[in-house]
């Protein structure tokens, strides 16, 4: 995250999933960013990533 991960950015406890992906879609429209990823843990070892693309 080009801003700051999820305490600089700020968020509501379980909602750090949408700040992340919400705030990439925005910097993708301001940069004019054809791809992005959003990554993030979800507790217990694990992680999600997501890829997204706009026309």
């Amino acid at each position: 995250n080009v801003n700051g991960g999820a305490i600089a950015i700020g968020h509501p406890i379980g909602a750090s999933g949408c700040r992340i992906l919400v705030t990439l879609l925005h910097e993708m429209a301001k940069r004019d960013a054809k791809r992005g990823l959003a990554s993030l843990c979800i507790g217990g070892g694990m992680g999600v990533a997501l890829a997204v693309e706009r026309p």
